[in-house]
């Protein structure tokens, strides 16, 4: 494929649709991450028993806590086969396919027999559908990161395309807040029907983005591809991923810090705060953790968004890695001290500025770093073999790690620093992405000069 010298200009910004595709990024990312929490929250605290009660206490969370990971290894095969047809047909269609898929999965888990009615076809059935919510999950939020910053103006792209991740914070508060109010009922009531609850009121959210997504014009972006010659079906997806696979390598570094860190200081964290002797006979201050970050984090998000726009994606970046690479050691054993107030610190701190330090520039820098022609598949795959190798392995291995160790809090604190360095040391070799054209065909090389479009 042949890229022509000069990029078109980018596209004049409709505000009307900017204002439609920012609601509608939002409110498919407040459904992932809304789902994403719930059962978290479910795997960590009650699906060992509902589910995995034959292989015991320890045995019963490490099998909940893997079906985590089942479903992020979902993702990538989600990521590749829809973020292609994306490219090929559009972001609009497949991002309705997606956001159905996700949520219809969620909806279907809150109908699930347990192992006590159903026996092992209960785990296996939450396993399928667990694999089939990753599926969904593995394009949707590349498609919304895609689509937003495709809409935005450059100028200001970092604080637009981080603007839907308020989305994920609402997600986030919408999941931890229906767990922590459930927290309050008795453990017979919560583990017989009121679990379900938040798994089955997911599907508002799903008719919601799918009503949205329909009144949604197809990006600008993506339309400009005809004005170049380009016919994106005859783009295959061996070419696509081969003439990206550095930015792709670059993307999974970039995210092993932030993907990661976000799954060890909410399941992880809270199944390990849960297990200590000290909080023994208290209710698990984690929910409470986990909403205090939510909230702290639809600010900061944005705001580390707009100052990539003023300061460049890669230094914000690099000063979210190295912040959580500092914190993680003191972080987590702050939390063996037996303060609840102290656990909801660690999770505002970890979750509200080291993760959304560098979730905030991420959000319009992996768009930049990919051709038109196969943005929507560089993206996706960036994102979701990250999510599987950061975040997908982070609980199951965490949990590992601490029934080896007896417990050590060191073990957890360790891995999050390990991920952070990875990703810091990753920013020194990312080329800087602000302001530049999401028309050119060509992905963004190291020391390009970038303009506004």
């Amino acid at each position: 494929m042949s890229a022509p010298q000069q990029a078109p200009e980018q596209p004049s910004v409709d505000p009307e649709q900017l204002k439609r595709a920012t609601l509608a990024s939002s409110v498919g990312s407040a459904l992932e991450y809304y789902d994403f929490y719930i059962y978290s929250l479910a795997s960590a605290l009650i699906f060992s028993h509902l589910f995995f009660g034959p292989l015991g206490e320890a045995g019963g969370l490490i099998a909940s806590l893997g079906t985590i990971t089942v479903g992020f290894a979902a993702r990538p095969i989600g990521g590749l086969v829809f973020g292609h047809l994306g490219d090929r047909f559009g972001r609009k269609i497949v991002l309705i396919v997606t956001i159905a898929l996700m949520g219809g999965s969620s909806f279907l888990i809150g109908l699930l027999p347990t192992y006590e009615t159903a026996g092992v076809l209960a785990p296996i059935l939450l396993i399928v559908l667990r694999i089939l919510q990753g599926l969904g999950a593995g394009a949707e939020q590349a498609g919304a990161t895609v689509m937003i910053s495709e809409f935005a103006p450059a100028p200001r792209r970092g604080f637009f395309a981080a603007l839907p991740f308020v989305g994920i914070q609402l997600g986030t508060l919408l999941g931890a807040g229906t767990f922590a109010l459930l927290g309050l009922a008795h453990t017979d009531l919560l583990h017989s029907w009121l679990w379900r609850l938040p798994f089955l009121l997911g599907a508002v959210l799903v008719l919601v983005a799918v009503y949205i997504r329909r009144r949604l014009k197809e990006s600008p972006t993506f339309e400009v591809l005809n004005e170049q010659g380009v016919e994106p079906e005859k783009i295959s997806l061996g070419q696509a991923i081969h003439s990206s696979r550095k930015n792709i390598l670059i993307g999974i570094g970039l995210r092993m810090a932030e993907n990661g860190n976000s799954s060890i200081y909410t399941s992880l964290l809270i199944a390990f705060v849960g297990s200590l002797a000290v909080f023994k006979g208290q209710a698990n201050p984690g929910p409470i953790g986990a909403v205090v970050a939510a909230a702290l984090s639809m600010v900061t998000v944005v705001s580390f968004g707009a100052l990539s726009d003023r300061f460049g994606r890669v230094r914000v970046y690099r000063f979210g890695a190295l912040f959580s690479a500092i914190v993680a050691m003191p972080a987590f054993y702050l939390l063996t001290l037996g303060n609840p107030w102290l656990v909801i610190l660690v999770m505002a701190v970890g979750i509200g500025i080291g993760v959304q330090g560098m979730l905030g520039p991420q959000c319009s820098m992996l768009p930049e770093l990919f051709g038109n022609s196969h943005r929507y598949t560089g993206v996706a795959m960036a994102r979701e073999i990250s999510a599987v190798l950061a975040g997908g392995l982070a609980p199951m291995l965490g949990a590992a790690f601490l029934a080896m160790t007896g417990n050590a809090w060191w073990t957890i604190g360790l891995y999050s620093l390990v991920l952070s360095l990875i990703t810091f040391a990753t920013t020194f070799v990312t080329p800087e992405t602000a302001g530049r054209s999401l028309t050119s065909l060509e992905d963004a090389v190291k020391g390009e000069v970038v303009r506004h479009g």
